[in-house]
């Protein structure tokens, strides 16, 4: 048995228990949901069609898997088996000392073309890169809202959600800020949901006074998503108000 073989039992039994939960008509529908057609956004990402509670029982089973076997996971052109590697990240970050989750951290950083799917994004940028950074420098998140990639500037805006439950609402406004020209419908998703989660956790007042300045810049998806709880004479009035589009040659 080769070394390299061997360094890779681990993932290969986890790959099985995948593969043994897998259906092909759910892979089918995945395949179409989450956009893996030539020019969709997650063109070439693989499904085998593992419903989320399966692959979060697996990844139960597996929590002490070291992190050479979950990067193999990672790294892997199967969602199902990148989304269990980010589930065991989560639940070893919550409950890791300061150390390892700086390098819980940083290993995601240099693994973020991985994460490359709005689910793998949404799961983990809160949960990871959020709560490492909630008592630190937010620089980080700047750096990544100003990436060339689309998974890195929705890993920005995302992992606000994690200041926003804590009542901070600067990041996520400031983000919002540099993001309201970004051309791609993800960016305006999750921009506009962050927005509306603002509101929803006591900033209705500082939401309302960014829209009111930024609403003419703002994509109509951005928006919607932003009033979605407003009342319908609210929502009225900012759809109402006339748009100047401007646009970014980031994405």
């Amino acid at each position: 048995m080769t070394g390299r073989k061997k360094d890779q039992e681990p993932a290969q039994a986890i790959r099985k228990e995948l593969v043994s939960c897998a259906a092909k008509a759910k892979a089918k529908i995945l395949q179409r949901f989450f956009k893996t057609a030539p020019g969709e956004y997650a063109e070439g990402d693989k499904f085998i069609g593992v419903k989320v509670p399966d692959t979060r029982k697996i990844a139960r089973e597996h929590l002490d898997l070291k992190n050479k076997d979950l990067l193999i996971l990672l790294r892997s052109a199967v969602h199902e088996e990148r989304l269990l590697a980010l589930l065991i990240f989560i639940s070893r970050f919550e409950k890791a000392g300061e150390k390892e989750k700086t390098g819980i951290y940083r290993l995601y950083l240099r693994n973020t073309r991985f994460v490359n799917n709005w689910d793998l994004v949404d799961l983990s940028a809160p949960q990871i890169v959020g709560a490492y950074l909630a008592d630190k420098d937010k620089k980080p998140l700047y750096v990544l809202a100003r990436s060339k990639s689309l998974w890195e500037r929705r890993i920005a805006m995302v992992a606000t959600f994690n200041f926003i439950k804590e009542g901070n609402f600067k990041e996520t406004l400031s983000l919002a800020e540099m993001l309201l020209a970004d051309n791609h419908d993800l960016i305006h998703k999750a921009v506009g949901w962050m927005l509306r989660e603002v509101g929803k956790r006591g900033g209705q007042e500082k939401l309302e006074q960014f829209l009111n300045y930024y609403t003419p810049q703002m994509p109509r998806t951005t928006l919607r998503y932003a009033i979605e709880r407003f009342s319908r004479k609210k929502k009225s009035h900012y759809l109402a108000i006339p748009r100047v589009r401007v646009t970014n040659t980031t994405a």
